[in-house]
């Protein structure tokens, strides 16, 4: 057996920028990239043909947000602008630390994270009050290149703690996304169902 924990929304809460297109569009301005006027619209559209269920890393859709209005981004100016646009303040949620301390009890654990953002999750475990080293794996969709609930995120969780998706144990905050490990023959734990605080009691229950 073995447990993966969602992290935005389960163990720690995130602020995000209210508006992501400003926030980005002022990152890349600072960096001297010259934003086109019709910016929010084209930040909506979809610019990148990915498969379905695959992840598009958000400074690849920034750069192809820029170029579909005939604009380059120097370098690496795109990724710089979207990390910095995401530089969120973090607060460990309450029950986060005994939950991840009771699932190491039983077994290999991770973060599996739906995020677009590189370093974005590596930021908000270093500025939580949670322990790095207590996690065997950190799989990201942004590193993956899968997003929850598509099947080979949880497959490729399984495989970096050396168990199958059968053995898995998913715990999160959105039956869309962190359900569908029910769907792959793994078992979710919806907080709605059992509260972070209660998880630690739930697993013992599983004796």
């Amino acid at each position: 057996m073995a447990v993966s924990f969602d992290l935005f929304g389960t163990l720690v809460d995130a602020d995000r920028p209210d508006d992501p297109a400003s926030a980005v569009a002022a990152e890349l301005d600072s960096r001297g990239v010259a934003v086109p006027d019709d910016w929010a619209a084209a930040y909506r559209e979809v610019h990148v043909d990915a498969p379905e269920g695959a992840e598009v890393p958000l400074m690849a859709h920034v750069s192809a947000a820029l170029a579909s209005r005939g604009v380059e981004a120097p370098g690496n100016a795109a990724r710089r602008a979207v990390v910095a646009a995401f530089d969120p303040e973090v607060e460990t949620r309450e029950g986060a630390l005994d939950a991840v301390a009771a699932a190491s009890e039983r077994g290999p654990v991770a973060v599996l994270s739906n995020c677009a953002v590189p370093q974005l999750a590596r930021k908000a475990l270093i500025r939580s009050a949670l322990d790095r080293e207590s996690f065997d794996a950190v799989v990201t969709s942004v590193a993956s290149g899968w997003r929850k609930p598509d099947r080979r995120a949880f497959e490729t969780c399984a495989d970096r703690l050396g168990v199958s998706v059968a053995e898995l144990i998913h715990v999160g905050d959105d039956p869309r996304t962190d359900g569908g490990l029910d769907d792959c023959g793994g078992e979710a734990v919806l907080l709605s169902d059992v509260p972070l605080t209660a998880f630690p009691e739930w697993l013992e229950g599983r004796r």
